[in-house]
């Protein structure tokens, strides 16, 4: 092994190369295409964004909410927290319904919830 590779790096390295073509063929078959992919990426290229995330988490306690409610419990603009909204809605993460003048937005599906649920609890170990 080449002595210019650092110590907690060799421990990533194979000291023999022995493939194990069944789990080569299993990971082919299962491994994820080009399209979904850049989907994923930017799915969380989405949830990236703090902001974005005590949003949604606010949706996840209070199940829908208006603009108004959301600013002032972020302590931001009306016009920011729309903003943010507006990247949710088209990463189909919130959807929304009017009622008369007020917009009110929600988690789109159990889908969300459960990754905001899962990355709190994984945060939180």
């Amino acid at each position: 092994m080449d002595d210019t590779i650092k110590n907690e790096d060799r421990c990533a390295l194979c000291e023999v190369n022995h493939p194990h073509p069944e789990r080569i063929q299993y990971a082919l078959t299962h491994k994820l295409d080009d399209e979904t992919s850049l989907r994923l990426s930017e799915l969380f290229k989405v949830l990236g964004d703090k902001t974005r995330i005590k949003l949604l988490s606010l949706l996840v306690v209070e199940e829908e909410m208006c603009v108004c409610d959301i600013a002032q419990l972020l302590n931001m603009t009306q016009s920011a927290i729309s903003h943010q909204l507006r990247a949710l809605k088209q990463s189909k993460l919130v959807k929304y319904r009017r009622e008369g003048k007020t917009v009110f937005y929600s988690l789109a599906d159990g889908h969300v919830r459960t990754i905001i649920d899962q990355g709190m609890e994984h945060v939180a170990e």
